[in-house]
């Protein structure tokens, strides 16, 4: 495994870097700054940023067939204007939990997009726990609930033949899979898949790959691994210089690139001397693998 190489793309020093997706026709990186309240976009021909700044917390982003992008932003699912930096609320889940904000979010093969909410933070991954739960946002805007006791939902994707939705509810230490009902949006049946091992950490953003293998980052962990899904067993480490990795995706004109988003909230000023690149954009090459383009929203 020699050939894998890591590079730092964008040393943006995000405080949350989240929710990685590819914008195939902009050939350029989209992701989020949670708490810095920012939604970025990297294209690898400048090898700059563009960010745009909203007025809450934005935990993932996502593509919209129509068009643009949407967003979850604190409690809402939301429509951003790229061009004009207008932001536009569609609907709002958790009225009754002030606390609450979104997590991770991925839109589903059938332009669904799936989301999860969490509560407040007093410092990363220390929270009031159970307050979260997952939705779908359909594509008329209506919106169902699927599950309710979440501690901090985050990595989502489906499985190549869309049977099978894999999740993560971070706390649990587990990616777990349902049974997927791509005609309706439904899930059942829970199962872990694979447990987290010590210095593996958090388990956090998630991707798939065209050989059906999950990619999950690892939230102090400082890796990507891989997973087989099937037999549960971890069949790759990628340790990164970082070690507040937060999320993967793959990209490039090809899908042979992994994106991985971190963090540098909750760092000391000596632990961030130490990791000056905490908080970047890092791209791996030589995986070997491809990626799956990301779906976008239908609505």
């Amino acid at each position: 495994m020699s050939s894998v190489r890591i590079e730092c793309v964008a040393n943006e020093g995000c405080r949350i870097g989240e929710s990685p997706v590819w914008d195939e026709k902009e050939g350029a990186l989209l992701y989020v700054d949670i708490s810095g309240r920012k939604v970025c976009r990297w294209s690898p021909v400048t090898r700059q940023a563009q960010a745009i700044p909203v007025d809450a917390p934005v935990s993932s982003v996502a593509l919209r067939k129509s068009g643009d992008y949407i967003i979850t932003l604190g409690t809402k699912f939301a429509a951003l204007n790229w061009k004009e930096e207008q932001v536009t609320t569609l609907t709002q889940v958790d009225k009754d939990k002030p606390n609450n904000r979104f997590n991770d979010g991925k839109v589903d093969p059938a332009g669904r997009y799936f989301a999860g909410t969490m509560g407040e933070e007093i410092r990363p991954a220390v929270l009031e726990r159970h307050q979260g739960s997952l939705y779908t946002l359909f594509s008329d805007l209506s919106v169902v609930k699927h599950f309710d006791q979440v501690d901090i939902s985050n990595g989502l994707d489906w499985s190549l033949d869309h049977k099978i939705f894999f999740y993560i509810d971070s706390l649990s230490y587990s990616v777990d899979a349902f049974d997927y009902d791509l005609q309706t949006g439904k899930i059942g049946n829970r199962r872990s898949i694979y447990k987290l091992e010590k210095e593996e950490s958090i388990p956090d953003g998630m991707c798939i790959d065209t050989e059906g293998k999950l990619w999950v980052a690892c939230y102090d962990g400082g890796r990507v691994i891989r997973l087989d899904p099937e037999t549960g067993k971890r069949l790759q480490t990628v340790k990164l210089p970082v070690d507040k990795t937060t999320s993967c995706c793959f990209g490039g004109r090809d899908y042979s690139e992994m994106y991985v988003t971190s963090a540098s909230d909750g760092m000391d000023k000596e632990w961030l001397s130490r990791q000056p690149q905490a908080g970047g954009i890092f791209k791996i090459t030589g995986l070997g693998v491809k990626g799956v383009p990301p779906y976008p929203f239908a609505g």
